[in-house]
Order: structure tokens, then sequence, then C-alpha cells
């Protein structure tokens, strides 16, 4: 009887006791406290009042080679492969991709080993007997230790899932960087194929002005026209002048900003100036797809960021509930070091530890809040994001189809304007005219050619926009495993 009922105490005593410490459990309450936000979803945007246009494909990976420029070609490349930036965005992928494997550690079996050797006087005045008592002895111990958290109420998995979270997350910040330095360079690309433009117009300004001033000498000479008109026309030049120095001034810093994206200075120095008649536009759908959300780099890591928030939330939960781990040593342990191998040395001991948080004096639920605060900044993130992607998506869609709209009412009035012009220059030479007709003339036709340029850069501006506002050819790649690794770790 004796028996049986030490191998009932045994048997019974752990679970008995696990199970007083869970109904305990309910003097940590966790009720009340839960996240607030919700998440914007593609109907509360309106995006399926835009859908897809099957016609027409997703934007390639590489959407900046349609422009057909070599040379912005590599210089992408050459950004995309030394971007300080990028390089940051990917180290902070390696250490969330290394907090994979921290949470994962915390489901397996720890083990340690230990050495202690010490030399060590015992009290003469404590629990000691005689002849240990006062003397000075030498405390060996060898030991392995092991132990093994049993994961009842999830904590462990939590941890993973926000370290999962916050590696895809990470991983799609890369792809992101990725997108919006591409993107940068193209528009800097195309700012000083603009500037460059500018400057042929402005010089071609300078050499038409010189000849209208050669027309004007002729007719002072002639004693058709007065020195005013001299003066008048003198003054053409310097302007001219000035405006081809503060645009070779502007081309320089152009030059600069690229130079800086590639991460590599004077990349630009021995490039062939470009043109925008050299860059060709890239075709892309003129609508927002249902799909955007899915298709931005951004938005997927704030979404990502969402679950590893929400991971957060749910460890904290699990910390109101008990703690179960089997632990177990065996070793040896010895007085005097002589002793410390000897097989009458041996030590051991296994059993289970259980903790449990009964009063924490408001901790954990000072702890919960603050985590379901996090995820509410999270969602509220995620949501400004989205937002903020549909606005941008709609503002280059409509830009681009003003600039279309703009750019032929332009080309009328600038062959309207340069007409005008060639008819007060043919009357000015044949005497039918005064010279403030040429020079009004020549101002309308000055301004629209500026604006010529203008709205062509705008042209490619708008397409570079476009292409990263619709993700930039990025594609969701195979979420991250448990194993930390990704597709999207480039």
């Amino acid at each position: 009887m004796t028996r049986s009922l030490s191998v009932f105490r045994r048997g019974v005593a752990f679970p008995v006791a696990t199970a007083v410490l869970v109904l305990l459990a309910g003097c940590a309450d966790m009720s009340g406290i839960a996240s607030q936000s919700k998440l914007r979803d593609a109907d509360s945007l309106g995006l399926k009042a835009a859908p897809f246009s099957t016609g027409l494909s997703a934007v390639d990976a590489r959407w900046w080679a349609g422009f057909g420029d070599a040379q912005l070609d590599a210089l992408v490349d050459e950004a995309l492969a030394g971007s300080p930036n990028i390089a940051v965005a990917r180290a902070r992928l390696s250490r969330a991709q290394a907090a994979i494997a921290t949470a994962e550690s915390a489901d397996r079996p720890q083990l340690n080993g230990s050495l202690d050797a010490t030399r060590q006087k015992f009290s003469s005045n404590y629990i000691y007997p005689a002849p240990l008592a006062g003397s000075i002895q030498e405390v060996g111990t060898l030991q392995l230790n092991g132990s093994w958290e049993i994961d009842f109420f999830g904590k462990n998995r939590a941890a993973l899932d926000s370290a999962l979270g916050s590696s895809n997350a990470a991983a799609a910040e890369v792809d992101a960087a990725r997108i919006l330095l591409a993107s940068n360079v193209a528009r800097g690309y195309i700012q000083w194929a603009r500037l460059n433009d500018q400057l042929a117009v402005a010089k071609r300004t300078l050499a038409q002005r010189d000849e209208t001033l050669q027309l004007v000498r002729d007719r002072v000479s002639a004693g058709l026209d007065t020195r005013l008109e001299l003066r008048q026309s003198e003054g053409g030049l310097p302007e001219a002048r000035q405006q081809i120095e503060a645009l070779d001034e502007q081309i320089a810093i152009a030059q600069h900003a690229l130079d800086a994206l590639v991460a590599r200075p004077d990349a630009t120095k021995a490039l062939t100036p470009p043109s925008l008649a050299s860059l060709h536009a890239v075709a892309l759908q003129p609508n927002i797809p249902a799909d955007l959300l899915g298709r931005r780099a951004d938005i997927a890591a704030a979404r990502w960021r969402v679950e590893a928030a929400t991971g957060d939330v749910a460890g904290a939960k699990t910390l109101f509930y008990p703690n179960v781990n089997l632990t177990a040593f065996v070793g040896l342990q010895s007085l005097g070091f002589d002793n410390l191998l000897k097989s009458n040395s041996a030590q051991w001991g296994v059993g289970p530890a259980v903790r449990l948080p009964i009063f924490e004096g408001g901790r954990l639920r000072a702890n919960l809040r603050g985590k379901a605060a996090d995820l509410d900044a999270a969602i509220e993130s995620y949501n400004a994001s989205v937002l903020d992607a549909v606005r941008d998506a709609a503002d280059q869609v409509s830009s681009a189809q003003s600039v279309a709209r703009q750019q032929a009412q332009q080309r009328e009035a600038q062959a309207a304007a340069e007409g005008a012009y060639e008819i007060a220059v043919q009357r000015y030479r044949a005497g039918l005219g005064n010279y403030l007709n040429v020079l009004t003339a020549e101002s309308t036709v000055l301004a629209q050619r500026r604006q010529a340029v203008d709205l062509a850069a705008r042209v490619l501006d708008t397409q570079v926009g476009l292409a990263r506002a619709l993700g930039g050819g990025w594609q969701p790649p195979v979420a991250v495993a448990a194993t930390g690794k990704t597709a999207a770790a480039h």
C-alpha cells in the first residue's frame, strides 16, 4: 500500500500542481486589452473600380531598359550593385534572419557544460560539520546541464512568427530600396538629358540673336534703324550667355547627383551627354490595377510589419500562462581536485520546473498594452502606406494623360509662334515692321521651345514615376520559411 501511494504521488504530483497553477493564472488577467485598428483592403480603396487591363503586361523588372539607353542601363546596374543604402537594407535583412534562428532555438533542447574549480574556506559557524568547518578545501564540479522548455501555450511559436514577419518585411524593404534607387537614377538621367536639351535651345537662341544683331547693324549702317534698336539687339547676347552659364551649372549639379546615386565620383564624366530624343517612351498601362497593393514592395513590407507586431501581441499574451521546463544535470563534484574524476563523485538530477505569474504589479498588462499599441501603429502605418500608394499611382496616371494632351496643344502653339517669328523677321528685313515686334515674337518662340523640352522630359519622368508607383516590376517572393532563408534576399 505504501508503495502504491508513493507511485501515485509521483505520477500525479506534477499534473495536479500544473492544474492548480493554471487555475491560479486568473490572477494575471489580460481582459480588455486588444488592438483597435483595422487593415484597409482593396475594396475600401475603390481599386475594383479600375480593373487591371489584361491587354497590357505588368511592369518589367528591368523597366528602365525600355528607354533604350545603354548608358542609363549601366548606371542603374552600377547603382544597384554599389549602393550603401541597399547594403544597409541587406544588413537589416541578415539581422532579421538571424533573429529567426534565435527564435527557433528556444523550441529545442538546450545543453551546456561547466567546469568550476574553487579553493574555499568553509565557515565554522554554519552548517558544515568538523573537520570541514573552518578548513580550506578545493571544490571541483564538472557538469552537463540540460533544459527543454515545453511550449504549451505557444510563446515560442509567437516569437518565431514575429521574427518571420520582421524578416519578410526586411526582405521586401530591400526590394523597395532597389526600386526606389533605380527610379531615382532614371529620373536623374532624364533631368540631365532635359538640361542638355535646354542648353541646346539656349545655344540656338544665342546663335539666332547673333544673326539678328548683324542684321540690325546692317540696317543701322544703312540709316534704316537707330542706335536704340542696336542696343536692344546687343542686350540679347549677354542674356543668352548668362542662361548658358546657368544651365552649365545645373548640368554639373545633375551629374554630381547621379554620381552620388551610383556611389562612384565622376561616374558620369566619361559618358556622352544624353538628350531626350535618345530615350524611347516606355509603354505602361494607363490605369490603376486592382492588384496594386500586391505589386508594391513597400506595401508588402508594411503588411509584414503588421504580422510581426501580431506575433509580438500573441507572445505577450503567453506570458500570462505557466512556463514549463524540463531540467536535468549530470556530472562530477568533489572536495579535492584529486577526487573529481572518481566514479563515486558522480551526481545527477532531473525534474520539471513550472513558473506562473500570479501577481506582477501590472507589468504583464502594461507589456500587453504596449504590444497592442505597437500593433495599432503597424496597422495604421500600413493603412497610410496603401493610401499613399493609391494616391501616387493615381497622380502618375493623371499626369501621364495630362502631359500627353499638353504636348499636343504645345506643338500647335510652338508652330504658330515659329511662324509668327519668321513673319516678324521678314517684315523687319523689308522695313515693314519695327524691331519690337521681332523681340516680342522671339520671346514667345523661346518660351515655347523651353516648354517643349520640359514637356518631353515630363513624359519620360512620369513614365518612371508610373513604373515605380505600379510596383517597379516587383513580384512577391516565396515567404521566409523557418530556416531564415528567402527568395527575396538578393
